[in-house]
Protein backbone atom coordinates (compact mmCIF):
# COMPACT_ATOMS: atom_id res chain seq x y z
CA UNK A 1 0.00 0.00 0.00
CA UNK A 2 2.39 2.21 0.98
CA UNK A 3 3.98 2.36 -2.98
CA UNK A 4 0.20 2.91 -4.61
CA UNK A 5 0.07 5.99 -1.83
CA UNK A 6 3.73 7.20 -2.77
CA UNK A 7 2.18 6.64 -6.64
CA UNK A 8 -0.54 8.38 -6.35
CA UNK A 9 1.18 11.03 -4.27
CA UNK A 10 3.32 12.03 -6.69
CA UNK A 11 1.08 12.18 -9.90
CA UNK A 12 -1.29 14.50 -7.55
CA UNK A 13 1.45 16.61 -6.69
CA UNK A 14 2.91 16.77 -10.34
CA UNK A 15 -0.59 17.71 -11.74
CA UNK A 16 -1.40 20.26 -8.72
CA UNK A 17 1.47 22.27 -9.88
CA UNK A 18 0.64 22.17 -13.34
CA UNK A 19 -3.15 22.93 -12.27
CA UNK A 20 -2.07 25.98 -10.27
CA UNK A 21 0.58 27.24 -12.80
CA UNK A 22 -2.46 26.65 -15.61
CA UNK A 23 -4.88 28.64 -12.86
CA UNK A 24 -2.49 31.87 -12.40
CA UNK A 25 -1.83 31.55 -16.26
CA UNK A 26 -4.27 30.86 -18.81
CA UNK A 27 -7.45 31.39 -16.46
CA UNK A 28 -6.23 34.35 -14.92
CA UNK A 29 -6.17 35.10 -18.70
CA UNK A 30 -9.86 34.02 -19.32
CA UNK A 31 -10.80 36.22 -16.91
CA UNK A 32 -9.49 39.19 -17.88
CA UNK A 33 -10.97 38.77 -21.43
CA UNK A 34 -14.47 37.48 -19.88
CA UNK A 35 -14.73 34.33 -20.68
CA UNK A 36 -14.26 32.79 -16.84
CA UNK A 37 -15.90 34.71 -13.89
CA UNK A 38 -13.62 35.43 -11.54
CA UNK A 39 -15.40 33.01 -8.62
CA UNK A 40 -14.34 30.26 -10.82
CA UNK A 41 -10.79 31.26 -11.24
CA UNK A 42 -10.75 31.00 -7.31
CA UNK A 43 -12.76 27.91 -6.68
CA UNK A 44 -10.13 26.00 -9.05
CA UNK A 45 -6.65 28.07 -7.05
CA UNK A 46 -8.77 26.36 -4.06
CA UNK A 47 -8.68 22.67 -5.62
CA UNK A 48 -4.85 22.97 -6.92
CA UNK A 49 -3.90 24.01 -2.99
CA UNK A 50 -6.04 21.42 -1.50
CA UNK A 51 -4.90 18.82 -4.02
CA UNK A 52 -1.23 20.08 -3.26
CA UNK A 53 -1.38 20.13 0.35
CA UNK A 54 -3.00 16.68 0.71
CA UNK A 55 -0.34 15.03 -1.87
CA UNK A 56 2.22 16.44 0.93
CA UNK A 57 -0.13 14.97 3.51
CA UNK A 58 0.41 11.77 1.61
CA UNK A 59 4.15 11.67 1.69
CA UNK A 60 4.20 11.95 5.04
CA UNK A 61 1.80 8.90 5.48
CA UNK A 62 3.95 6.69 3.85
CA UNK A 63 6.82 8.01 6.21
CA UNK A 64 4.80 7.41 9.48
CA UNK A 65 2.96 4.03 7.73
CA UNK A 66 5.83 2.17 10.31
CA UNK A 67 5.90 4.41 13.09
CA UNK A 68 1.93 4.48 13.55
CA UNK A 69 -0.85 2.05 13.29
CA UNK A 70 -0.45 0.76 10.02
CA UNK A 71 -4.40 0.28 9.35
CA UNK A 72 -5.45 3.30 10.39
CA UNK A 73 -2.34 4.76 7.95
CA UNK A 74 -4.02 2.82 5.27
CA UNK A 75 -7.01 4.26 5.96
CA UNK A 76 -6.07 7.64 6.44
CA UNK A 77 -4.11 7.60 2.37
CA UNK A 78 -7.38 6.15 0.70
CA UNK A 79 -9.23 8.90 2.61
CA UNK A 80 -6.54 11.93 1.38
CA UNK A 81 -6.38 10.33 -2.44
CA UNK A 82 -10.32 9.81 -2.35
CA UNK A 83 -10.54 13.54 -1.26
CA UNK A 84 -8.28 14.62 -3.75
CA UNK A 85 -10.07 13.17 -6.42
CA UNK A 86 -13.48 14.15 -5.20
CA UNK A 87 -12.81 17.67 -3.69
CA UNK A 88 -10.19 18.78 -6.18
CA UNK A 89 -11.36 16.94 -9.38
CA UNK A 90 -14.99 18.31 -8.55
CA UNK A 91 -13.95 21.53 -8.66
CA UNK A 92 -11.68 21.39 -11.45
CA UNK A 93 -14.33 20.30 -13.64
CA UNK A 94 -17.20 22.48 -12.46
CA UNK A 95 -15.22 25.62 -12.89
CA UNK A 96 -13.97 25.14 -15.97
CA UNK A 97 -16.64 23.63 -17.87
CA UNK A 98 -17.81 26.48 -19.86
CA UNK A 99 -14.35 26.88 -21.26
CA UNK A 100 -14.47 23.00 -21.72
CA UNK A 101 -17.80 23.10 -23.56
CA UNK A 102 -18.84 20.81 -21.27
CA UNK A 103 -23.01 20.33 -20.59
CA UNK A 104 -24.32 21.12 -17.40
CA UNK A 105 -22.30 19.29 -14.34
CA UNK A 106 -24.11 20.51 -11.45
CA UNK A 107 -24.63 16.92 -10.52
CA UNK A 108 -21.16 17.36 -9.36
CA UNK A 109 -21.67 19.97 -6.87
CA UNK A 110 -22.67 17.47 -4.12
CA UNK A 111 -19.37 15.31 -4.62
CA UNK A 112 -17.28 18.32 -3.76
CA UNK A 113 -18.36 18.41 -0.63
CA UNK A 114 -18.12 14.40 0.03
CA UNK A 115 -14.17 15.36 -0.97
CA UNK A 116 -14.30 17.78 2.10
CA UNK A 117 -15.26 14.77 4.15
CA UNK A 118 -13.05 12.40 2.85
CA UNK A 119 -10.08 14.75 3.92
CA UNK A 120 -11.53 15.59 6.96
CA UNK A 121 -12.33 12.19 7.90
CA UNK A 122 -8.54 11.39 6.74
CA UNK A 123 -7.36 14.00 9.45
CA UNK A 124 -9.63 12.53 11.76
CA UNK A 125 -8.33 8.92 11.30
CA UNK A 126 -4.36 10.35 11.85
CA UNK A 127 -5.06 11.72 15.04
CA UNK A 128 -6.78 8.16 16.31
CA UNK A 129 -3.79 6.63 15.05
CA UNK A 130 -1.13 8.87 16.86
CA UNK A 131 -3.49 8.24 19.73
CA UNK A 132 -3.13 4.58 19.62
CA UNK A 133 0.69 4.92 18.69
CA UNK A 134 3.06 3.30 21.33
CA UNK A 135 6.42 4.21 19.91
CA UNK A 136 6.06 8.32 19.28
CA UNK A 137 6.97 10.09 22.49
Amino acid sequence: MKRKILLFASISGATAIIFGAMGAHLLEHKVEIGQLLPKDLHAFETAAKYQLFHSIALLCIVLLMDKLPEKLMRITGILFMFGIVLFSGSIYLLSTQALLGIGNLMWLGPITPLGGLCFIAGWLTLFMAALKAKNIN
